[in-house]
Formats: C-alpha cells, sequence, structure tokens
C-alpha cells in the first residue's frame, strides 16, 4: 500500500474517516471529500498527525460536477488514483407511507448516484492505468430486508447490482471492483436505528 493514492468519499466521519485514516497508516497519499468542510478537514487534520499526506476535499458526490472534480482533483493533487472508496451515505428511518419523494430520491441520489458518478469519473480517467480498485461500502441491507428502511435498503441493493455489473465491465482493464457490507457500527449514522440497543453495534 505503501505511496498508493485513495480517494475516499463520505470521509469526514465514521466508517468513511477510519478507512482515511486506516489507509494513511498503510502508506497511502489520501484525499478525504464530504459536504461539511469542517468535517473533511477534521479527517484530514488526524491523518496528517499521522505523518500522512491528506487532501480534505468538499463535495457532494450526488451532483456530477462535484463527484468529477473530487476525482481529477486528487489525481492532480495527489498524482494519481490506485484506491477509490464509495463510502457516501445517507439514512432515513420511516415506514413507506410515511416516505417522502423527497426522501427516497435524497438517499437513492447520495448512496447510489455517488457511487455511479464517482466510479464512472474514474474510470474515465484510469481504465488504462491496470491497476486501479474500486470498493464500494454497502451495508447488510444490500443483501436482506429491514422494516421502515425502504429507502435505504433499495439504495443499498442498487449499490451492490451496480458493483457486480461494473467489475465485469472493468476487468478487461484489470479493474478490481469490489463491495463490503458491513453491518451496524457505531456511527453517528447508526445512532438512529440503535441507540436503546448499543449492544447490537
Amino acid at each position: 500500500m505503501e505511496g498508493k493514492v485513495a480517494l475516499v468519499t463520505g470521509g469526514g466521519r465514521g466508517i468513511g474517516r477510519a478507512i482515511a485514516l486506516a489507509l494513511v497508516r498503510e502508506g497511502c497519499r489520501v484525499a478525504v471529500c464530504a459536504r461539511t468542510t469542517a468535517e473533511v478537514e477534521e479527517t484530514a487534520r488526524q491523518g496528517r498527525a499521522l505523518g500522512g499526506r491528506v487532501l480534505a476535499l468538499t463535495a457532494d458526490v450526488s451532483v456530477e460536477a462535484d463527484a468529477e472534480r473530487a476525482v481529477t482533483e486528487t489525481i492532480r493533487e495527489l498524482g494519481g488514483l490506485d484506491i477509490l472508496v464509495n463510502n457516501a451515505g445517507v439514512f432515513t428511518l420511516a415506514p413507506v407511507v410515511e416516505t417522502t419523494v423527497a426522501e427516497w430520491d435524497r438517499l437513492m441520489a447520495v448512496n447510489a448516484r455517488g457511487t455511479f458518478l464517482c466510479s464512472r469519473a474514474a474510470l474515465r480517467h484510469l481504465r488504462e492505468q491496470r491497476s486501479v480498485t474500486i470498493i464500494n461500502i454497502a451495508s447488510t441491507a444490500a443483501k436482506r430486508a429491514y422494516a421502515e428502511q425502504s429507502a435505504y435498503v433499495a439504495a443499498k441493493h442498487a449499490v451492490l447490482g451496480f458493483t457486480k455489473a461494473l467489475a465485469l465491465e472493468a476487468q478487461p482493464y484489470g479493474i478490481r471492483v469490489h463491495a463490503i457490507c458491513p453491518g451496524v457500527v457505531a456511527t453517528q449514522m447508526s445512532a438512529v436505528t440503535h441507540a436503546d440497543r448499543p449492544d447490537r453495534m
């Protein structure tokens, strides 16, 4: 991993921050992006305290121009891109009858479209590099269903399906595409569903 360049979306807190700092410890140069500037700057500060080179980017990966900019700035500022971690995600807890169209679209936009946009941007730049790894952070919700989480479950199923299709498309270029499906992790996002059951995290 020494000398590799990684971009971690949703790197301002939670799983994304933990991944970014782990990559720094392994010797990677790391770019982190998220919508909240203060959060990505804090991740960058922690990474630099470990002796790493960390680039903080404010970006909304559900926006096409932002996703493209996150990839191009990583390549320009850090000298390439070897690892893309599509971690950005949002969550809502509501029965179907109470889920608004806006909330459904928001979860699809960040969780699924963001993964697509960042992956597409990376492939456009790096198809000839033949040593790129794309890692999509899905969820156990990509493999099973949970009541009152219909939008999140649908979005994470989309991420897993996209991962499988992209892996086939990227294989001729020597690009590896994987999905990780973590269970509940103690983060700000999971506090919504498991505040009363910390033993399940």
